[in-house]
């Protein structure tokens, strides 16, 4: 072989090389030349702390290299179910709520976990339904009310009652609109004194109008996490709905805010392997080895303030990591789901939500 043909065969081999560099910065699927997984997160602080206390462990520990895409909750389920469709799965994991991933429309799109989560089931060292066959339930997270201690020197909002009480606690207010609604108009009835235990099934229309009446003091429908904290960050709005996961970096940060835990929304957050994905294997390696590491599930629970999903875990969290999860009280109400309702009325409440929103 002429040195000539040598040199151009390297120049030619450097572009290439060159190229899929390019395209794993764009989000696209890099070179298999290693072994590695290609998971999408919401970004941001969340992203963060799955890197700092899983992803980059991990790699270390197995030379598995885990690569972030950064979408919305909602992209995330467009673009999987895209690319299951088109027989292109560029990703191998993607993030979602537990109550959308055993949905009917995400099994269809997702791989069915059940022999893998086997030797899980009934576990002492994971709390029940973490591993499942829609996928790795890896943290339990609340959807709490936050506001601006400095704008309330006073009385402090503590219910949803208070939130909608625009009189007795003014200023500019935030609520989420990113194509899952239930938590919003949940809220609505526990404003209008709906009890906890009678919420479900969820008087839609009752819902409805309540919103109305509180319409015009919301300044921000935040549609992603990195925008609700922004919007405190920037005192845009001085009462939010947002996930405590979020809240707890505010805090961290040093922003004036409080939360209260009182009728916040619990739900689990869930990672799941897309059909057709390319790094199977790596993809399953990487969700074991969460969940047989409790230091791991720790140290995520400590930078986030989710509930971890093994008491193992919980054991090894600091006593300011403990004050940060949500407990139910005398004086705390925590909301759990009807799940099986949701998933039969999802449709209907997004077509509800759309059609109220505009």
């Amino acid at each position: 072989m002429s040195i000539r043909y040598r040199c151009g065969v390297l120049r030619r081999s450097a572009l290439v090389a060159t190229a899929l560099i390019g395209g794993m910065l764009l989000g696209t699927l890099p070179s298999r030349a290693e072994e590695r997984v290609v998971v999408a997160t919401a970004g941001g602080s969340f992203e963060r702390a799955l890197r700092t206390a899983w992803f980059d462990p991990f790699t270390k520990a197995t030379g598995i290299k885990v690569i972030s895409v950064v979408a919305t909750d909602a992209e995330q389920r467009a673009r999987a179910s895209a690319m299951v469709r088109a027989g292109r799965v560029e990703w191998d994991i993607f993030n979602n709520h537990e109550i959308l991933a055993a949905s009917s429309g995400n099994r269809a799109i997702t791989e069915d976990l059940s022999q893998f989560c086997a030797p899980y089931v009934g576990s002492p060292k994971l709390s029940a339904g973490t591993c499942s066959a829609a996928g790795l339930r890896f943290s339990r997270n609340a959807t709490t009310m936050v506001f601006n201690k400095e704008a309330f020197a006073g009385a402090k909002p503590s219910s949803w009652a208070d939130f909608w009480d625009v009189e007795k606690f003014p200023g500019r207010r935030a609520l989420p609109s990113f194509g899952d609604p239930w938590r919003v108009l949940a809220a609505a009835l526990l404003a209008d004194g709906v009890s906890p235990s009678n919420l479900f099934p969820l008087d839609v229309d009752r819902a409805f109008k309540k919103l109305d009446t509180i319409r015009r003091q919301i300044d921000l429908w935040w549609r992603t996490g990195d925008q609700s904290q922004q919007g405190f960050r920037n005192r845009d709005y001085v009462l939010g709905m947002l996930f405590a996961v979020r809240a707890n970096t505010l805090r961290d940060e040093g922003q004036p805010i409080e939360v209260s835990f009182n009728q916040a929304f619990m739900i689990g957050d869930s990672l799941q392997v897309i059909k057709g994905a390319q790094n199977r294997e790596a993809a399953l390696k990487l969700l074991k080895f969460y969940m047989e590491n409790p230091d791991i599930q720790a140290r995520y629970s400590e930078l986030t303030g989710v509930v971890p999903p093994s008491d193992a875990a919980l054991a090894l969290l600091s006593t300011e990591a403990k004050t940060k999860l949500p407990a139910a009280g005398a004086a705390t109400v925590l909301i759990e789901p009807n799940l099986d309702w949701l998933n039969a009325n999802q449709a209907m409440l997004v077509e509800r939500w759309n059609a109220w929103i505009q």
